[in-house]
């Protein structure tokens, strides 16, 4: 998978930048120097990962995050990410974005030309959007001030380099809001069919309300009705109460033929895709 120069080095610059503002260390409880000591024995960071998981799945939350914390110190992407997910979501943990915000940080910032067909590179992917979504609001009280710009380059070089689903979602909604990008439709509708094909069933809400109303992209009311069908199975929680709305509002605005196509391209879509 190819990308340009020209995004590359913006995104990896956006990442130099943000670290150096940041003063990170890969844990944020201890001084950046603590980071340097690399054990002698590589395994024992394979070792103290696997074991850091397990323990805080079985509940132990302490001997968890000491395993963790000391793989995270030795550099270990995943164990940096799985530190920076438990800290962004507060999982066993107080909440602390800011955190979150310095462990995805070492993770995108050295490993963020890791081949996008490598197993980690998904975590690394995940990092980016992170971080991403860090930037477009901030983080109060520190000096992670909202950058809707970075953002952008952040989502950019996720989407292109290792063609995450979730990145270019965001980047979608960027170009349909026309924020810190020109206004797009037709570039949104883009990142947003590549998204929906991968499964991403806001980017399938987004694009489907799209195409039954013709709103940037051709009307196709049977093929947008089908996205809206997968997305709304989807969906959960309160913030996707939007896409049964949608999808709700489709089916009434629709024509029974119509639907009827929905339901064939439905069911191609799914035996394509066991």
């Amino acid at each position: 998978m190819q990308i340009s120069e020209f995004i590359r080095m913006s995104a990896v610059a956006a990442l130099v930048s943000t670290c150096a503002g940041s003063a990170i260390a890969l844990d944020p409880q201890k001084p950046a120097s603590s980071a340097a000591v690399v054990p002698a024995n590589p395994t024992e960071i394979l070792d103290a990962f696997k074991s850091g998981t397990q323990a805080y799945i079985a509940g132990d939350r302490t001997k968890g995050l000491t395993a963790l914390q000391y793989a995270a110190e030795n550099g270990h992407p995943v164990a940096q990410w799985k530190l920076g997910r438990i800290y962004a979501d507060g999982d066993g943990v107080k909440a602390d974005p800011y955190k979150a915000f310095q462990y995805f940080s070492q993770v995108a910032s050295i490993n963020a030309e890791t081949s996008p067909f490598l197993p980690q590179a998904r975590f690394v992917a995940n990092a980016f959007v992170a971080l991403g979504n860090y930037h477009m609001d901030g983080i109060p009280n520190t000096n992670v001030k909202a950058d809707p710009r970075r953002a952008a380059q952040l989502y950019r070089y996720a989407a292109t380099y290792f063609g995450d689903a979730d990145a270019q979602y965001h980047l979608a909604r960027l170009y349909l809001d026309g924020r810190s990008v020109q206004k797009d439709s037709r570039t949104a509708a883009r990142w947003l069919y590549s998204a929906a094909n991968k499964g991403q069933y806001r980017a399938q809400a987004l694009l489907g309300h799209m195409m039954v109303h013709g709103e940037g992209v051709p009307k196709q009311a049977a093929r947008g009705l089908m996205w809206l069908t997968l997305a709304a199975d989807a969906a959960s929680g309160q913030e996707d109460k939007w896409i049964q709305q949608a999808y709700d509002d489709a089916v009434r605005e629709t024509s029974q033929d119509d639907r009827i196509v929905a339901r064939s391209y439905l069911e191609q879509h799914l035996r394509a895709n066991r």
